[in-house]
């Protein structure tokens, strides 16, 4: 099962002014393609080939640097298009998503609070994430392309803090870029999607 580049689920221009066209397109079609193109080749010829990409993370962890770097971000990219949606964000939350996060996290307003500080806090490139860990909402970060997948939890929000995801629009200014992460762009319906799966 070789890894193909996903379609965009929006065009280039819906998540503007929050993230731009120029941005997207360079996101999207060069650095997430670039992540499929070398994963492929690095695939070639290992016990990883035919594998879900999901199994291949978590199988060339610690075993396999070039082929996990490649994959956990083909993954990560994967989700991280249909996290966002035009008019994302705010506080509309499906019900049972809103009700763990509150018993977990305190309330809405401090996992957004938590969630953009292990952003910014991330040193160098990396992400931010709400994770599912032994039942319980976790908010967390991770350098490079690792996810919570990798350390025993399930990712079911991730926001990408390596620099291409943000520079254009917002220069050196990530915090700022992570508030309009949560603010206007998360799609908390894929959040919640993804929730369910996770407690199954």
């Amino acid at each position: 099962m070789s890894f193909s580049l996903p379609d965009l689920p929006y065009s280039y221009d819906a998540l503007a002014p929050y993230m731009s066209r120029e941005t997207l397109e360079y996101h999207h079609d060069k650095h997430h393609l670039a992540y499929v193109n070398n994963g492929n080749n690095l695939l070639k010829g290992t016990e990883f080939e035919g594998k879900p990409v999901e199994e291949v993370v978590k199988s060339s962890f610690g075993k396999n640097q070039g082929l996990f770097n490649n994959a956990g971000q083909h993954y990560n990219h994967i989700h991280f298009w249909s996290w966002m949606k035009p008019g994302g964000g705010g506080d509309k939350i499906p019900g049972k998503l809103e009700k763990q996060i509150t018993s977990d996290l305190g309330s809405i307003a401090k996992m957004k609070e938590d969630f953009i500080q292990a952003g910014t806090a991330q040193f160098g490139s990396g992400w931010c994430w709400l994770a599912v860990q032994n039942g319980k909402i976790v908010v967390t970060k991770t350098p490079n392309g690792e996810s919570p997948l990798v350390h025993g939890a399930r990712p079911i929000l991730g926001c990408d803090v390596w620099e291409h995801s943000y520079y254009i629009d917002y220069r050196n200014r990530r915090p700022d870029y992570l508030k309009a992460f949560v603010d206007h762009l998360v799609n908390w319906d894929y959040v919640a999607q993804m929730h369910e799966k996770a407690m199954a």
